[in-house]
């Protein structure tokens, strides 16, 4: 199994690269996000996820890890292939998709290529609970949150979030229903109030 390939990009197509390893060149098919980044004639390292078929061994290169995790995981839901899922991490990145999943956003994914309304739900409501750890996105929804809370008043927003991490939901996914919530009750709503309907977001 091939789990990473450092050299040179010897060329490009339109969702391939080929990579010159010390005078080998792999064949790599990478979204289009991957592709862009990638410069002919420079040096490049991707990580890479290997797909063994019955008449096929294929390369899929991420330009780092945390794609690759993401990969994986939207691979692993039904009705979402190599394609599909190249097709929305071309389109959001791993930051911005696990901002549409954690604030329910589900025309977000539906902007991929390919992806059309019920996968896009797919995608937004199995993957909440298994999103990869992004801390950039937490710092980012925590700012946001602290911001939405000084406007409202109070801190009965991140009471509200603490609340629902107690009780065991990811910091990110409780920020993002908090926030839904708010958006639904008005400014002056309680910490139990923003609690409750943060409960309704997440069962959605």
């Amino acid at each position: 199994m091939i789990g990473k390939l450092k050299g040179i990009v010897d060329e490009k197509g339109d969702d391939w690269v080929i990579i010159d390893v010390n005078g080998v060149g792999y064949q790599v098919t990478c979204s289009r996000r991957t592709l862009d980044q990638l410069v002919s004639g420079s040096p490049a390292t991707l990580s890479i996820e290997t797909k063994v078929s019955a008449d096929a061994i294929r390369l899929v290169g991420f330009g780092n890890d945390l794609e690759r995790d993401w990969f994986r995981l939207l691979t692993g839901l039904q009705g979402v292939g190599t394609r599909v899922a190249l097709g929305v991490l071309g389109t959001l990145s791993p930051s911005d998709l696990a901002r549409a999943i954690a604030l329910d956003d589900k025309k977000a994914v539906a902007a991929a290529p390919g992806v059309g309304p019920k996968v896009a739900a797919r995608i937004v409501t199995e993957l909440k609970d298994k999103a990869p750890v992004d801390q950039g996105l937490v710092a980012t929804l925590d700012a946001g949150l602290a911001i939405a809370a000084a406007e409202a008043g109070g801190g009965s927003m991140r009471d509200a979030v603490s609340a629902l991490v107690n009780l065991g939901y990811p910091q990110a996914q409780a920020m993002g229903a908090i926030s839904a919530a708010a958006k639904r009750l008005e400014a002056e709503a309680s910490a139990e109030q923003l609690i409750r309907q943060g409960l309704k977001e997440l069962a959605r």
